[in-house]
């Protein structure tokens, strides 16, 4: 289902956004060396809940899942990359770690995820997030009514791949609206002029990721927790966009 939201729709989910990376800066904020994957996910659930949120998370319980996810954001430390299923593991200076969240408000859904390092930064793994960051910022500028999704994937793939990182296509940006997970599919490497028209009032979820050394997965015992094939580093940046007439507005910005 591709969905296309109204004026009013989009300024929902503008409340959303807004929530979900003011909660992101939150948990960033509180974690450090010897924070508990744990503690991070109890701390998600009383600040979506006291937000009056619904995690889009809980009950998730897509077909490469092991049945409901059962927590309120996603953990993924050093070579974990996605769906990072939190468990009790406390951080130690020097791990890299992302957080994945989305929550729905109103009946709007908003997604986005970052990553750190906790403590001391390797330059690999500065090196290695600040690319999915300028990925994300180069799918952005290239999301505008008239654009087509395949616009926005050759931007982001141009980007990871200058910058020497193998792309997987498996998992990529999506749409979003009153679901979390819809169509269009945007992959984060593909062909200019390919692929599904912009149009305002859609909502996407744009998240370039990369594993240093491989485009392989590997699925944890948990069956969620999805890592590089190869143990090395990886690292994930997303945020979720209204297309306007005036291009793309980035609503999952924390508040000021």
């Amino acid at each position: 289902m591709i969905e296309i939201l109204s004026p009013a729709e989009v300024d929902r989910a503008r409340r959303t956004g807004a929530l979900v990376g003011t909660v992101l800066r939150t948990l960033r904020e509180r974690t450090g060396v010897g924070t508990n994957l744990l503690e991070i996910d109890a701390w998600a659930r009383t600040l979506i809940e006291d937000a009056g949120a619904d995690s889009c998370y809980v009950d998730y319980a897509p077909s490469f899942g092991r049945g409901p996810f059962g927590h309120y954001v996603c953990t993924a430390v050093n070579d974990a990359v996605l769906h990072g299923l939190p468990h009790d593991r406390a951080l130690v200076d020097g791990d890299l770690l992302t957080l994945d969240l989305a929550v729905s408000l109103d009946g709007i859904a908003a997604d986005a995820a970052i990553s750190f390092v906790v403590g001391t930064p390797d330059p690999a793994d500065t090196a290695l997030i600040a690319a999915t960051e300028r990925a994300l910022a180069a799918g952005i500028a290239a999301a505008r009514p008239g654009a087509r999704t395949g616009d926005l994937s050759h931007a982001i793939g141009t980007v990871l791949a200058d910058a020497g990182y193998p792309v997987n296509t498996e998992f990529g940006g999506h749409g979003i609206g009153s679901t979390m997970h819809q169509d269009p599919h945007v992959s984060n490497t593909g062909r200019p002029g390919r692929g599904y028209t912009l149009r305002p009032g859609l909502l996407l979820a744009l998240e370039p990721w990369v594993m240093a050394d491989t485009d392989e997965l590997a699925t944890d015992p948990d069956g969620w927790t999805l890592r590089s094939a190869t143990g090395s580093r990886t690292a994930h940046t997303e945020h979720t966009i209204a297309i306007t007439e005036d291009g793309a507005e980035v609503l999952t910005l924390p508040r000021r």
